[in-house]
């Protein structure tokens, strides 16, 4: 590589950020980790119509949650700031006057109802309307008014904007690092606006000044901007500087694979498309971090939608992902989005969290449900050991373990079959041999009981499924005489007596 890699991620205020965003951002910051580069987090507000409160704050407290922090951006190693474009929209005025004067682009002062009658001028014809090298010069511009009357007019104050001028008869042929070689037409592209009259520049302008004050040496987006690649090229080309290389990711499609990935399809079938969850006046949409999921897990499979490392591994940690990136294995095609396969990853990052830490997480479940814990740490941690084989995330080791908290409130109808006339009586024996049990440990429980069944010729399951049912309401659980250790002698025998009782 001729330069040092800079790559940046340049998302627009404009709401919560798309997890489509989340992983070009991801994309960047592993291509720059890999090659000992700079990944830097630029904010591009130059259209003020469409700012939203709170965004910007959202998409950079979605990266540090993430893990993927950048090494520059507002208010942090400012080597090129500021890195919000609006407070750099003095420096934009100076590049579009060079552009006009070395001819690269022109005045407009076409007016929103000039232009509106010629496009359906144009569609009563069945032709569509592009401002370009075809009609530049029959419309209301400086390359056919003289320099003093186009001086005269922006004096004046008539409202113009400024378009660049697009070469005639010229097939470009760009280099896509995903996407390999591919060619426009000049004579198909339109003269995009730059520069508007209230001193502003739309993003075409601003993005390439600022990606090549900002010395970005590779530019990875998104697909949907492969379109601009052709006007970005050129405009590099008017200027005369290097241009940085560009890759173009695949789309993110929504679960059943056809078109885009987008916020309606997650409210709608029941998953988040947000990093964190996004508030606004209709309502909050949904948020990884907020459902459970590790920011681990997310990163993995972001990862893998639309790039793989040539095997069949799919747990990688992010310094695995850094060490085996690779641009050049990135697809062409969509990347089909899998909510349950998310799950799936999230399951594997909750199974390799310490018991612990688990418990940890856990033990503020227990108090916001119950108002306590009369568990201790340690026997916290052993209960999550019991049953995390289970979950898909943390706040489901409740419903897999609220019966070591609190007594059956139901039975389970299905399994209340088991329960027949000579159960009571059959209970009864078990809480007499329970009370007889002094080392009190699922082991020594579980050989004292299972002896006096085989004793008293006693089929296990007779005795085994209403002890279970008893003490959990269900036929589920973990190992049945974990749960008597941990419940302990005097609980484990009120319930029994309850279901006595009760069925």
């Amino acid at each position: 590589m001729s330069r040092p890699v800079r790559v940046r991620f340049a998302p627009s205020p404009t709401g919560g950020l798309h997890i489509g965003g989340v992983r070009t951002a991801l994309f960047n910051y592993l291509f720059a980790k890999k090659n000992n580069g700079t990944f830097y987090l630029r904010v591009e507000d130059t259209d003020q119509t469409r700012f939203v409160e709170g965004a910007e704050q959202y998409i950079i407290e979605a990266l540090e949650w993430l893990g993927i922090s950048p090494d520059e951006t507002i208010g942090k190693n400012e080597k090129f700031g500021p890195y919000r474009q609006s407070e750099r929209k003095e420096i934009y005025a100076a590049y579009a006057d060079q552009l006009i004067k070395n001819g690269w682009a022109y005045y407009a002062f076409d007016t929103a109802e000039t232009l509106d009658a010629h496009r359906k001028e144009h569609e009563a014809k069945g032709k569509t309307f592009i401002y370009n090298w075809h009609n530049r010069e029959k419309l209301d511009t400086s390359l056919v008014i003289s320099e003093e009357k186009t001086a005269q007019r922006i004096a004046n104050g008539d409202a113009f904007v400024i378009r660049f001028k697009t070469p005639v008869n010229e097939i470009l042929e760009l280099k896509d690092i995903i996407r390999g070689d591919i060619k426009f037409d000049s004579n198909l592209l339109d003269d995009k606006v730059l520069f508007k009259s209230d001193g502003m520049p739309t993003y075409h302008l601003a993005n390439i000044v600022d990606d090549h004050l900002m010395e970005t040496s590779h530019v990875i987006r998104g697909e949907e901007w492969l379109p601009s690649m052709p006007l970005h090229s050129l405009l590099y080309r008017a200027f005369g500087w290097e241009a940085p290389e560009f890759a173009h990711l695949p789309l993110i499609l929504k679960p059943v694979g056809n078109g885009k990935l987008s916020k309606r399809d997650g409210d709608k079938l029941g998953f988040p498309v947000f990093p964190l969850a996004w508030k606004t006046a209709e309502g909050t949409s949904m948020g990884y971090r907020e459902q459970g999921f590790f920011p681990e897990a997310v990163l993995n499979f972001l990862a893998l939608l639309g790039w793989n490392d040539g095997t069949d591994k799919e747990l990688f940690s992010l310094e695995e992902l850094v060490e085996t990136f690779d641009l050049n294995r990135i697809h062409k095609s969509g990347a089909k989005f899998d909510p349950e396969k998310n799950k799936w990853f999230n399951h594997q990052y909750l199974q390799k969290q310490s018991d612990e830490s688990l418990a940890e997480m856990f033990e503020k479940n227990v108090v916001s449900k119950l108002g306590k814990c009369d568990f201790s740490f340690v026997e916290m941690t052993k209960i999550v050991s019991l049953v995390k084989e289970r979950a898909n995330f943390v706040n489901e080791l409740w419903d897999l373990s609220d019966y070591f908290f609190q007594e059956p409130t139901s039975y389970d109808e299905k399994a209340s079959k088991n329960w027949n006339s000579a159960t009571p009586e059959l209970m009864q024996k078990v809480i007499v041999e329970l009370n007889n049990i002094q080392d009190f440990t699922s082991q020594n429980i579980e050989t004292l009981l299972k002896k006096w069944m085989t004793t008293s010729e006693i089929g296990m399951g007779k005795v085994m499924q209403p002890l279970r049912l008893s003490l959990v309401g269900a036929l589920k659980g973990p190992h049945l005489f974990d749960i008597i250790e941990m419940i302990g002698k005097e609980e484990s025998i009120k319930r029994i007596e309850k279901a006595i009782d009760v069925l």
